[in-house]
């Protein structure tokens, strides 16, 4: 990475500058771990302690903290984990490397009716399918497979082995990292014993709006018929799987390992934590919060936060947990009146 003064990131990230602007910085690093020519921050006040022991040459820091240290640079703003990220972003492109260069690399294979713009970069080993159409400025890292008919909007970038199947469509400024799949077949199948069972046909496809982000090795299926779909600004973390015909809405946020069973509705900014699972056939209100291992059963109302197993309304989950906390307690309770109730009926008798 190319050292960067300190001066140009408080510039970046629109942060006030305590300190040397002349100061060069190769990178960011975690509080702990920076060293003198190294960024790092400090989101909130009451971890400030950490600024003593900070081997780091500058840290972005709340406006109006009160920092001891007059040898450390110290960038203020009113948002140090937002101006923390537009850093690691300055730095990240250096980081990742170079992509591939604009046009289309020798071994990649590109269909004769395909549409590619002249500005779209298509990275080694990567398959381009019959009548699908990638748009100005996509990057197609290496081995990505764009199969027929697909369409891959604006600036959108898809890392190494991601694999869109025929009928699906990205749009603009997205980001699939690798292992994406997008389009395969939904999983259904019907009983016909005594053979076995007898796949359902998938045929309809994938669509995702803009600005999506959607982590590694995610799986998306494809409708059994019509579209499954995937909202404007919708982040997807590592390893989630949605099933066939799922509406996922504008702005909702997946953690790692949530599975969303065919038809399910998602409406906007739905935040599942991680392992989160979602029964088939229900709706999930808008701006529902779910806590991490919970499993949604039925339909359940927005602007609430559900935790447990069946989820619930946290506050009642809570309860029920405290409750069950003290079951020792109350069983020795209820030993103990037993006892008493056995003592008093013998001496009536």
């Amino acid at each position: 990475m190319s050292n960067r003064t300190l001066s140009s990131l408080a510039e970046l990230c629109g942060a006030t500058l305590e300190g040397d602007g002349a100061l060069l910085v190769r990178g960011p690093a975690a509080l702990d771990e920076a060293q003198p020519d190294q960024i790092s921050f400090l989101n909130d006040a009451r971890h400030a302690a950490k600024l003593a022991d900070t081997r780091a040459g500058a840290v972005i820091v709340p406006e109006g903290l009160d920092v001891e240290r007059s040898d450390l640079a110290l960038l203020r703003t009113a948002q140090p984990n937002a101006a923390f990220s537009a850093v690691v972003l300055a730095f990240a492109g250096e980081f990742e490397g170079p992509g591939p260069e604009p046009g289309v690399h020798p071994s990649a294979v590109v269909h004769r009716t395909a549409e590619l713009a002249a500005n779209a970069s298509v990275g080694p080993f990567c398959v381009i399918g019959a009548e699908a159409r990638i748009a100005d400025g996509c990057v197609l890292h290496e081995r990505v497979s764009v199969q027929a008919r697909c369409t891959v909007g604006a600036d959108s970038v898809l890392h190494a082995g991601v694999v869109l199947r025929p009928n699906t469509h990205l749009g603009a400024r997205c980001v699939l990292h690798a292992g994406v799949v997008l389009g395969a077949d939904g999983f259904g199948y019907d009983p016909v014993p005594p053979q076995g069972w007898q796949k359902v046909p998938q045929c309809g496809g994938v669509r995702v709006g803009d600005d999506v982000e959607i982590g590694a090795n995610t799986c998306v299926d494809r409708g059994r018929f019509g579209d499954t779909r995937i909202g404007d600004g919708v982040k997807i973390d590592n390893q989630v799987q949605i099933g066939h015909n799922c509406d996922i809405g504008a702005h909702s946020l997946l953690c790692a390992q949530v599975g969303v069973s065919g038809s399910t509705t998602l409406e906007p900014w739905v935040v599942a934590g991680g392992k989160v699972s979602f029964a088939g056939h229900i709706r999930v209100g808008q701006g529902a919060r779910l806590g991490g291992a919970a499993g949604a059963f039925h339909d359940l109302a927005g602007g609430q936060e559900y935790m447990g197993l069946p989820a619930r309304p946290r506050g009642e989950y809570l309860r029920q947990v405290t409750l069950v906390g003290r079951l020792p307690e109350l069983k020795r309770a209820v030993r103990a009146l037993e006892q008493r109730i056995a003592a008093l009926e013998g001496e009536d008798s």
